[in-house]
């Protein structure tokens, strides 16, 4: 708990005396009827609290004498503990998750607007859960109706994300050591999954090595629903169907990260479904890597957000024309982003307790710098799908995204993921190597 403690003060400090924070967990979603999903708290709350139970409100008070930091939740209930097990109830709130106060959920109404009186701002993000949006405006109401008691109302609501993404942006040690936890879980999931992969099984036979995987490590959960494209599936960005037959002479494209601790991992690797890449898959999946590896080295403290990204559509768009893909001079064909066609999304986003982590990009008007404790994901890809006018038929249904999770070092970078195999050779002495 001293972690969370030491992010609480840290944000305390941020929004100065006279202010007050509200901040609800994710509630309980229902996936049909009367069955729910898997309860997971929301990143923001858990990063402050590592509360893990719906139906809680955290409240940060900077220079509160009676306790800067409450906590709303349910209450014990042995009858209903009996079904769904143990709760934490206040006295728990208290002592095991480090609460200076705690109160039961159901008396928020009542509790919630005095800590709100005479306070000057209330950090709240307006959007977050529409169920408070509704409720501090009736708090703040109620407020002003004992403006001639002499009780003033805050002046203002300012989106607390401002503040706390910049903190989560940034990992700590131990959130590193979470991260680095995840991928290592996931890069054995991806050496599974090449190792059992042979033509005739289907995409979600090495979807059930990944999840089994992850969950003989200790992960309970993917970081997102896992994709597994074979043939012209993986030039579907976001295909998670999983359910084709997986045929000789394709490449399948995995892209599936472990959650270890609530910090994820993201990585993609691309390989033939038979163990063997034909030549015009290995001129493809050579130039990606390519691409990744001049990515990868420009991802150091100083470099801004948008370089990596240039580094590898300038590798691609030359790869390109090399190839007939693209055709015309370099210079006209980069000015242009012809190689959008075949390369439509970034390089990257942030990783963090979310697999599109929160941090902004820019900073006013220009690229945010690389700094130290930052995570990104570095991930090329080209896709050409059956029927691309203009291209040969040897190209259609390849989809290559070569994907690692990297960490920004004081004197350049660490890839945590680098366990997970990435060359030709590497490739192809796994895939299949675990077949019946």
């Amino acid at each position: 708990m001293k972690e969370f403690a030491a992010r609480r003060r840290r944000l305390m400090h941020m929004m100065g005396r006279g202010t007050i924070a509200i901040l609800p967990t994710a509630p309980v979603r229902l996936r049909n009827r009367d069955v729910e999903y898997p309860y997971r708290p929301d990143s923001d709350f858990y990063y402050l609290t590592g509360f893990p139970e719906p139906e809680a409100v955290a409240v940060l008070l900077p220079g509160r004498s009676q306790g800067e930091y409450i906590l709303f939740c349910r209450e014990r209930d042995p009858g209903l503990e009996v079904w769904t097990g143990p709760r934490a109830g206040q006295e728990g709130a208290r002592a095991h998750y480090g609460a200076d106060d705690a109160f039961p959920i159901g008396d928020i109404d009542d509790i919630l607007p005095g800590l709100m009186e005479n306070r000057e701002k209330v950090f709240y993000t307006m959007g977050s859960c529409p169920e408070y949006d509704q409720r501090i405006p009736e708090w703040l109401q109620q407020i002003r109706a004992k403006s001639r008691a002499g009780v003033h109302a805050p002046g203002e609501i300012v989106a607390l994300d401002h503040l706390l993404h910049e903190m989560r942006l940034f990992k700590s040690r131990r959130e590193i050591s979470h991260m680095r936890r995840a991928a290592r879980i996931s890069a054995a999931a991806h050496r599974r999954a090449m190792q059992c992969c042979r033509p005739g099984l289907y995409e979600y036979h090495l979807e059930a090595e990944l999840l089994a995987t992850f969950m003989r490590h200790g992960c309970r959960s993917p970081a997102y629903p896992p994709i597994v494209g074979g043939g012209g599936n993986a030039c579907v960005l976001h295909y998670t169907a999983n359910d084709a037959e997986l045929r000789d002479g394709d490449l399948v494209l995995i892209d599936a990260g472990a959650e270890y601790r609530h910090y994820a991992a993201d990585i993609t690797r691309t390989f033939p479904v038979n163990g063997r890449f034909t030549a015009p898959q290995r001129a493809i999946y050579e130039l990606v890597l390519a691409a990744q590896e001049a990515a990868i080295a420009r991802v150091r403290p100083g470099n801004h957000w948008l370089d990596p990204h240039q580094a590898a559509v300038r590798v691609l768009t030359r790869g390109l024309r090399d190839l007939g893909l693209l055709r015309g001079d370099l210079r006209h064909l980069l000015k242009k982003e012809a190689c959008k066609r075949f390369f439509m999304h970034r390089t990257g986003h942030w990783l963090g307790m979310d697999v599109h982590d929160v941090g902004d990009y820019k900073v006013g008007d220009a690229w945010r710098l690389l700094e130290p404790g930052m995570v990104l994901t570095v991930e090329p890809g080209l896709y050409i799908p059956a029927g691309s006018r203009g291209v040969a038929k040897k190209w259609w249904n390849i989809g290559v995204r070569i994907e690692d999770d990297v960490l920004v070092t004081r004197d350049g970078c660490d890839i945590l993921s680098k366990d997970v195999p990435k060359t030709v050779a590497e490739i192809e002495a796994l895939v299949g190597t675990a077949c019946e």
